[in-house]
């Protein structure tokens, strides 16, 4: 480099530095962090690519143009299936790419010890992990736009409630069972609040090891109890198990309401399953058939890369993607000088309120914010029922897209 060129590259290094102008990058690290290996691969794999379509359409609608148009660059890290292999990974991926956030995990278990991790390195964690107590342990840089595990539990009791009203029939014994995360006891703690609030009599709970390998004691225990409906929150292998079990012992409640967005409703179930899935329902913070341009097309993006609709894992990870892109534009407004210092990101996030544009339009409700614990007072969930080996959005009735099959019709009496 020439004497004259070098000078004039230390002058405007100086000028940058003396006027406080931030020099954005072009382009900026986002953390995938799933279980692509294992047996809770069917979420991570899958939310991985909700992901990558949002950055995808992010980059072609011009990046983020508060930072000059700097576009995201997806790095994906396999957390495994134990909060130890997590939390190494979590490690891995921000020592080695400095991203300015990590999405996913998924799985509660291990998203509370990977917070702690991304906490302590000041790196926004956007979480799709539904556990209530995910954001009531003070973790400062954690954000959750979903609704919450309670909530999904709550959705399913509110269903079967208004759904038996609005078919005359009556529905007064429930059975509440969970696998034994943190994850599955909120969603049935949710579940079992709904009910008691609503009058319904539960007549059999259980908690069980989440990888059960036999349900035929519990299903014998809920055939004695007599319950009308059966709320259950599963993961994925143990949903297949229980469906399996019912149809084998021949004894059909008139209802089995799946809650907590793992198994049942969703695309790898029905192929698992077969005609054993029909008429299972399970609670979704994300729904494939709202009726917009961009959820038009995130759908039918991701259904040309999978060969079917996306469900919960996916289209949380889609919208939650959106949602760290509207705070990285406001940051860039409010905070100019340095937009990507963690707490000012953090703040961008306090603020924001997303009532239009891509995020809303793939999210249940009208609007996304958070509060001062990371969670978005807004979230909502939707019911989705397999029908004919297809999963249609089936309740709250004002943007259900089918109308519910209730009680099943394969119902026999105990």
């Amino acid at each position: 480099m020439s004497r004259s060129r070098l000078v004039l590259v230390l002058m405007l290094g100086l000028l940058v530095v003396v006027s406080g102008v931030f020099a954005a990058p072009k382009q900026l690290v986002v953390g995938c962090l799933e279980p692509l290996t294992g047996s809770y691969a069917v979420f991570g794999t899958e939310a991985k690519i909700g992901m990558e379509i949002a950055i995808q359409h992010i980059n072609a609608a011009g990046g983020i143009k508060s930072l000059g148009g700097a576009t995201l660059k997806l790095v994906a890290e396999d957390c495994g299936e134990s909060p130890d292999t997590a939390k190494l990974s979590a490690e891995s991926l921000i020592s080695k790419n400095k991203p300015v956030a990590i999405l996913g995990l998924y799985i509660s278990r291990l998203t509370i010890p990977v917070s702690e991790v991304t906490d302590r390195n000041k790196v926004i964690l956007v979480a799709d992990a539904l556990a209530d107590n995910l954001t009531q342990i003070g973790r400062r840089y954690l954000f959750r736009p979903s609704a919450n595990a309670g909530q999904y539990g709550a959705s399913a009791v509110e269903f079967v409630v208004d759904i038996a009203k609005k078919k005359g029939v009556a529905v007064n014994r429930v059975a509440i069972i969970n696998e034994d995360s943190s994850f599955g006891h909120s969603v049935a703690m949710g579940a079992v609040n709904a009910a008691l609030k609503n009058k319904l009599t539960i007549v059999y709970q259980k908690e069980y090891p989440y990888d059960l390998s036999d349900a035929t004691a519990i299903v014998s225990d809920i055939v004695a109890a007599k319950p009308d409906v059966v709320f259950h929150c599963p993961y994925f292998m143990d949903a297949i198990l229980f469906a399996k079990t019912i149809r084998e012992g021949g004894r059909i409640p008139k209802f089995v309401a799946g809650m907590g967005a793992c198994g049942y409703a969703d695309a790898n179930s029905i192929e698992s399953m077969g005609d054993t899935d029909n008429f299972y329902t399970n609670t979704y913070g994300y729904n494939p058939e709202k009726d917009n341009a961009a959820n038009k097309k995130f759908v039918a993006d991701f259904k040309a890369k999978t060969g079917h609709i996306p469900s919960d894992a996916p289209g949380m990870n889609y919208y939650a993607m959106w949602v760290l892109k509207e705070a990285l534009e406001l940051s860039g407004k409010l905070f100019p000088k340095d937009p990507l210092k963690p707490d000012n990101l953090r703040e961008a996030f306090l603020k924001l309120e997303i009532t239009s544009g891509p995020a809303v339009d793939t999210f249940p409700s009208a609007s996304i914010r958070f509060n001062s614990t990371g969670d978005n007072p807004d979230a909502k969930a939707v019911v989705m029922q397999v029908l004919d080996g297809q999963t249609r959005v089936v309740w709250p009735f004002e943007t259900a897209q089918a109308q519910a099959v209730f009680p099943r019709p394969d119902a026999s009496k105990y």
